[in-house]
């Protein structure tokens, strides 16, 4: 699992900021709100409307207590709003995206062409954004650990989009002081991947495509629930292993992950199901070997190769996923120069990544999808 966590992280700067209310009068203006947008599965934001605003809420999973973010979205320089979130005007023209993770979602709505700047250019499979990278169209802005400031100021976008944590960032406060809003996008905190993919809607509601992004979802969750109900009744569920040896350190999903839902679904039996944890379990060899020894399956190895996988640790070979020659990784869709679509499109399409988990798991139920995440070590 530390792989799912390093390559996320790796991608997602740690950034924090809510912005505090001061006692002046614009900032006494209360906004009753008219309706709010309907989520299925997303439990991480809101959407309200109230004439001329749109009230977007990130809800804090660290602090039950206040809002993560708050934003109001309007379409003109006159609205009033209040001060304990940022204004930010729609839709967006010019966007900032540290994170791969969001290309999908922008993409997805029509939007892909909005973002005028990126982090770590080498590491970013989307095709489109790969072209404007080449051409010099897009704005890198460096380490997304440590984005460059000036360069972002002098592209002036009209947002940053970057994935949120439980940490202050000052290089987002910098910003937002500046004036370039800062959104963001915690998609990563959901415990299923149809809360993960519904964030689509967070990303539609800055471009007034609400409606679009509820169609494109609709579709992505008929899908999904499709394949999960194919498996549903089976009674054989193989037992698999996730992730692999770090440094010392093997990390497994927890049982209230997304990835231990996804595996669920897929008709798959995983030790810790019934794990409370929503984060990774950080387990040393021993304890994994005793728990996975006799899997049938191991998915998220590293590795290109049975070899590479046992020239990495001799021990790999007391797996009996390893003599099955039943190893997976997620290296399907890869650049030369490390880039991997799995860590870009899988979040917005969970649909096509429960296929693939069970052609693993199950492949007399899917005998005509073609694996498009997932690839087999030789």
């Amino acid at each position: 699992m530390i792989i799912f966590l390093k390559k996320n992280l790796y991608f997602s700067l740690l950034l924090f900021l809510f912005a505090g209310c001061k006692s002046d009068t614009h900032n006494k203006l209360i906004i009753e709100t008219d309706s709010t947008l309907t989520l299925q599965y997303a439990k991480g934001f809101t959407i309200a409307y109230k004439d001329k605003v749109k009230i977007i809420t990130v809800n804090n999973p660290w602090n039950s207590t206040k809002p993560y973010a708050r934003y109001y979205l309007v379409s003109d320089t006159t609205t009033l709003t209040p001060k304990d979130g940022q204004t930010i005007h729609i839709p967006l023209q010019k966007l900032a995206v540290n994170s791969g993770t969001h290309f999908e979602f922008i993409q997805l709505i029509g939007e892909i062409n909005s973002i005028k700047g990126i982090a770590n250019a080498s590491l970013i499979y989307n095709e489109h954004i790969r072209k404007k990278i080449e051409q010099n169209e897009l704005v890198d802005m460096g380490d997304p650990f440590n984005m460059n400031i000036e360069r972002i100021q002098f592209l002036a976008p009209d947002a940053l989009m970057v994935s949120g944590f439980n940490q202050e960032d000052p290089v987002s406060k910098r910003l937002i002081i500046n004036g370039i809003p800062v959104i963001f996008n915690n998609e990563w905190m959901e415990n299923t991947l149809l809360g993960r993919a519904e964030w689509i809607k967070f990303v539609a509601a800055f471009y007034n495509k609400e409606a679009l992004s509820d169609s494109i979802f609709a579709q992505i969750a008929t899908n999904y629930l499709k394949e999960k109900n194919r498996i549903s009744t089976i009674q054989h569920k193989p037992k698999v292993m996730v992730g692999g040896n770090f440094k010392g350190t093997w990390y497994m999903p927890g049982g209230k992950s997304y990835m231990a839902c996804l595996l669920a679904d897929a008709g798959a039996n995983y030790f810790y199901a019934t794990d409370s944890t929503s984060g990774s379990l950080p387990l040393n060899f021993e304890v994994v070997l005793a728990h996975f020894r006799d899997a049938d399956y191991w998915i998220g190895s590293q590795a290109n190769s049975r070899e590479e996988l046992l020239i990495t640790d001799q021990r790999h070979g007391l797996f009996s996923a390893v003599a099955k020659q039943q190893v997976y990784n997620f290296n399907q869709r890869t650049s030369p120069s490390g880039a991997n679509d799995f860590w870009e499109s899988a979040v917005a399409r969970p649909d096509i990544l429960l296929k693939d988990m069970i052609k693993i798991f199950h492949p007399e139920h899917m005998q005509e999808h073609n694996f498009f995440f997932a690839a087999k070590l030789p």
